[in-house]
């Protein structure tokens, strides 16, 4: 069988190109040679004649592989992946595709039939441009534009983030205690679960978990997932590609987690997301890639997630509205930010830090009075820190004077007085006694907060003389009455 191939591709091949010593033969052949592309030749059976020496380096084939043997063989053996030549003599015209070789080098391929006076195939001519270089820059163009709409995407993000980290503040050994955690936690890669009621600074300890980790010089992209309507948090956290759905825009959309990639991403009440979210988020914690909405690719993605919720993940759970895998993903290192109630060491020192910030800002030299320094560790603070902001922007706004009052607060609840209280009594409601025991309980508490009669005074915005005086009227006893006496 070879013998008689071999006799068909000598008698086949001098009926082409002629006599292998023929001048006209060695020039074809230096021209050949003298090629960049690869070039290869069949005769109208698919038979190979020649091959030059810029084909064997872009395919890693020899010519000893492949010189007289049919394409056929070659493709059907795995030599050859695809052949533009017997797709050229089956449609008899030019056929381009590309091939990529074992080589690792990609090319263009473009195989051009020659035909006789008869309209036969004679002759095949493929040309073998390698375009692995051309590849590998469109590869760098193309993570170059995704960077660059990736960093755009950033700095929107970040713009729209007013915010920053702020100073953390930790005073109080509660508190203390919590960041001695975080600070373990921050140069681990680990995922991040932060707990606790609304206001308490999740977002300030995520933000300092980044910062004192190895991804600070990145971004970190802060999304509260129960802000973003439940048919938009897929294509937001997760992208979407071209005409995925109606609305779409025509370029596709990167999502968040993309755009956080090698950074952090944070999300905040995450014990709101879809159940249909938690499965891709369990495949983001598990797999490191992600897919958007109409892809069929998966896309690997570096980012590590801190999440945060005041709910409670675990009755979530059991009834069925968090997912019990997602939820032991995230609770690697479940932390728990005490409220400022349980932190009071840190209510002045975070009262102050806010007074000076919202200073600046306005431009204003505004403080406490000491009474209002009082009112503000007295109070519960139910709100947490974000009450405890929101009152003392309020009262460096509408306070009429220098000093911050506790009127100016706005916080101060006076105890009520239960009617059935004093018709258990028999007596009458006296609204002026009433308004003197008030006026006494400030009196008192000032000289007790303060035990000097100047400070005292300045704290109840009242000269010295008048505080006196009023102090020896109702006796100066220093403690705090509160009852309702008839005279």
């Amino acid at each position: 069988m070879q013998t008689r191939k071999a006799a068909y591709y000598h008698s086949n091949a001098e009926h082409i190109i002629g006599d292998i010593q023929d001048p006209l033969n060695i020039l074809l052949d230096a021209v050949l040679e003298s090629s960049y592309d690869g070039i290869y030749i069949t005769d109208g059976n698919a038979d190979t004649i020649k091959i030059n020496t810029s084909y064997e380096i872009i395919s890693g084939l020899k010519r000893s592989d492949v010189i007289g043997r049919n394409m056929r063989d070659l493709v059907a053996g795995g030599l050859i992946s695809v052949s533009g030549t017997l797709l050229a003599l089956e449609k008899r015209e030019s056929i381009t595709l590309e091939q990529k070789f074992k080589t690792g080098k990609q090319a263009v391929i473009t195989s051009t039939p020659t035909f006789d006076d008869q309209d036969n195939i004679v002759m095949v001519v493929t040309n073998v441009r390698d375009i692995t270089e051309i590849w590998k820059l469109r590869d760098q163009l193309h993570k170059e534009e995704e960077l660059a709409k990736r960093q755009l995407s950033e700095l929107e993000i970040i713009r729209k983030q007013i915010m920053g980290v702020g100073n953390m503040i930790a005073v109080d050994p509660t508190m203390l205690q919590t960041m001695l955690v975080v600070n373990k936690v921050a140069p681990m890669e680990t995922t991040v679960l932060l707990l606790g009621e609304t206001g308490v600074g999740k977002e300030i300890i995520a933000s300092y978990i980044h910062q004192n980790s190895p991804r600070k010089d990145r971004p970190i992209i802060k999304v509260n997932c129960g802000a973003i309507p439940a048919q938009l948090v897929e294509s937001e956290l997760f992208g979407y590609e071209a005409g995925s759905f109606t609305g779409a825009k025509k370029d596709g959309k990167m999502g968040l987690v993309e755009i956080a990639n090698e950074g952090t991403i944070f999300l905040d009440e995450i014990g709101d997301l879809p159940l249909d979210v938690q499965v891709k988020l369990l495949r983001l914690l598990q797999e490191k890639e992600i897919q958007r909405i109409g892809s069929t690719v998966s896309r690997k993605v570096d980012v590590r997630i801190i999440g945060a919720t005041n709910r409670d993940l675990q009755k979530m759970v059991e009834v069925k509205e968090f997912r019990k895998d997602l939820y032991y993903r995230l609770s690697v290192l479940p932390l728990t930010v005490p409220p400022l109630r349980d932190r009071p060491g840190d209510i002045l020192p975070l009262a102050e830090a806010f007074l000076a910030e919202l200073n600046l800002h306005y431009r204003f030299q505004k403080k406490f009075a000491p009474s209002a320094v009082y009112e503000i560790q007295s109070y519960e603070w139910p709100g947490n820190i974000r009450e405890l902001r929101n009152v003392i922007e309020r009262a460096v706004i509408l306070s009429s004077e220098e000093n911050i009052q506790p009127r100016d607060l706005g916080i101060f609840k006076e105890k009520p007085v239960e009617p059935g209280a004093l018709s258990s009594l028999g007596q009458p409601l006296n609204l002026k006694q009433m308004l003197m025991d008030i006026e006494r309980d400030y009196i008192d508490t000032a000289y007790g907060m303060y035990r000097n009669v100047r400070k005292a005074a300045n704290s109840l915005s009242m000269d010295a003389a008048t505080y006196v005086r009023k102090r020896r009227k109702y006796g100066g006893s220093g403690t705090l009455r509160t009852n309702i006496v008839n005279k």
